[in-house]
């Protein structure tokens, strides 16, 4: 397995070399310490997965889904330290395909680029039960859900999916808005229709993409918030 790590930390990058150098079916072909050098790395060295903690400084998510266009073969392993739930539906649908955390013990890591490489999602406990308390589904985060294509959202629309971003529950938006809980659940399903979202999940990523609310905003809300 070639492995690039991604980390603006020479601590980080250090233990990570050593992780993975006791692990014979590894191969480090590089460290990148930003979003432009794990650019060039890519180009230049046949990588299979990339370790990286794309909150780190000089690093975004957003590297992510761009090289993916170029190197479609490759892998991402996200390792992070604890992050929100809608961080790491963020990152899923960048691109991630596994997740664990910093502090982790070795074997998770090791396991992690060991199931990614053979093309399986891996989760760390922690992210595991993070995800799971936010009632999200990982299989539902569809990368192609959103279309370049334009979303036209009327000014309540976009008021409502802000509310919604921000961990609002039907009740509490028509409280807000002065309108009627049944008016929201209709905007509500108006709003997933036009995204062409199933859950709350897909509201709250767009909201993000559109920079409507940023994502340590997040509380998100129960799919079904009266």
């Amino acid at each position: 397995m070639k492995v690039i790590i991604a980390d603006s930390n020479d601590i980080v990058r250090v233990g990570l070399r050593a992780i993975l150098a006791a692990d014979q079916f590894n191969e480090i072909v590089g460290e990148v310490t930003c979003d432009e050098e794990l650019i060039e790395q890519l180009q230049n060295f046949e990588t299979d997965l990339v370790l990286i903690d794309y909150t780190a400084p000089g690093f975004s998510i957003d590297v992510i889904p761009k090289l993916l266009v170029k190197h479609k073969h490759v892998k991402f392993v996200a390792i992070t330290p604890e992050q929100n739930p809608s961080v790491i539906v963020e990152a899923l649908r960048s691109g991630v395909m596994s997740y664990v955390k910093k502090d982790c013990d070795i074997p998770e890591i090791l396991s992690s680029i060991k199931e990614t490489g053979a093309g399986k999602k891996f989760f760390c406990g922690q992210i595991l039960e993070s995800i799971q308390r936010a009632a999200i589904d990982v299989d539902d985060l569809n990368v192609d859900e959103f279309s370049c294509e334009p979303v036209l959202l009327s000014e309540r629309e976009m008021e409502i999916i802000k509310y919604i971003a921000e961990g609002n529950t039907n009740a509490q938006i028509a409280e807000l808005l002065h309108l009627s809980p049944h008016t929201v659940t209709t905007h509500r399903k108006n709003i997933m229709g036009k995204l062409g979202t199933k859950n709350t999940a897909g509201i709250v990523m767009y909201a993000v993409k559109t920079n409507l609310v940023t994502p340590n905003k997040f509380l998100f809300a129960g799919e079904g918030g009266s």
